[in-house]
């Protein structure tokens, strides 16, 4: 299977049933070596909007298929990771594109079905480790037996000694509990999804930011909605260009859910700079479906990326005016 193979199954979507064109499409895509970011984009655009007539063979078929793929589309990931254990478990136990604040996130959504898959990960943070063993062991953090289970959940026995671990940590329960509560806070300052401001040294959007790049972006001057954006998100004006001046508007989500927008703000903003890509209901409905299932996180991690790129590239230009003078 090719790169053109698959662009073929996007092009054929709406002659394939759901079921086939779901399963076809991610076949194609894992037959990829190294997909681009325009055939990963491709590929949530193409299996978001079918993910709710697919059956649950599917889904599993699909989260098996994308376990252990490091391009796997993170909407896509995520969305299957909310489903039931026995549909996201390969995920949760070997999807590298999850990071560990989308683990901790899907452990606080689902509890402990989640968390026992989420613990067989290799390599997994011993804070998250630690947590789940909390979750399975609630005497640890109600040392008197205050806490009261649902009937239904059964807990395993203890797990044995494990150093670095909660098992051979000497800690009363009370002290065991804070700490590893202070490692998990430590772990999600940075780039929690709840947080409403971007994490310290990535520029806390401004007061009325919002207001400004609504202002700017109903001028239909480019340029001051680019340089709004610039300044909300701390990156450079050419980046800020390239995202509001590329054929769709990925980048632009990425941009506005770091900044933590509500959707109805990101799609007016979104739809002031890209008024074409908004035709009809159907591309509306994909646009909102694709902006409530990106993750902040997520976001969070491209606009890092973009800055890095951008320092790279200033870097690579002091370099190369060095060498010439």
């Amino acid at each position: 299977m090719s790169a053109s193979d698959f662009r073929q199954i996007a092009i054929r979507r709406e002659t394939g049933k759901p079921e086939r064109l779901f399963r076809a499409a991610v076949s194609a895509f894992c037959a990829l070596p190294r997909p681009s970011r325009r055939e990963i984009t491709q590929l949530e655009d193409l299996t978001l909007p079918l993910f709710d007539n697919v059956s649950v063979e599917a889904r599993r078929f699909v989260a098996a298929a994308l376990s252990e793929s490091e391009y796997a589309p993170l909407g896509l990931v995520r969305r299957l990771c909310d489903e039931s254990v026995d549909i996201a478990a390969p995920l949760l136990i070997r999807s590298p594109v999850l990071s560990d604040v989308a683990l901790i996130a899907l452990i606080g959504r689902h509890g402990l079905p989640h968390a026992r898959a989420i613990l067989r990960r290799p390599n997994l943070n011993p804070a998250i480790a630690d947590l789940i063993r909390i979750l399975e062991r609630p005497r640890l953090v109600h040392p008197d037996g205050d806490a009261q289970l649902s009937p239904s959940v059964a807990m395993p026995a203890a797990p044995e000694a494990v150093p670095g671990t909660i098992a051979d940590s000497g800690l009363a329960p009370g002290e065991l509990a804070d700490n590893i509560r202070r490692r998990l806070r430590s772990m999600m300052a940075p780039n929690a999804p709840s947080s409403p401001a971007l994490p310290a040294g990535e520029a806390t959007p401004r007061a009325g930011a919002y207001q400004r790049l609504k202002t700017t972006a109903l001028t239909g001057n480019n340029t001051f909605f680019q340089t709004a954006l610039a300044d909300a998100l701390d990156i450079d004006f050419p980046t800020a260009r390239a995202i509001t001046e590329k054929s769709g508007y990925s980048s632009l989500i990425d941009a506005l859910r770091a900044l933590d927008l509500p959707e109805e703000q990101a799609f007016l903003l979104t739809s002031a700079t890209f008024p074409g890509q908004f035709a009809h209901a159907e591309s509306i409905r994909l646009f909102l479906e694709r902006y409530r299932v990106l993750h902040r996180d997520v976001a969070l991690d491209r606009v890092r990326d973009w800055k890095a790129a951008s320092v790279g590239a200033r870097i690579r230009a002091n370099g190369a005016r060095l060498n010439a003078g």
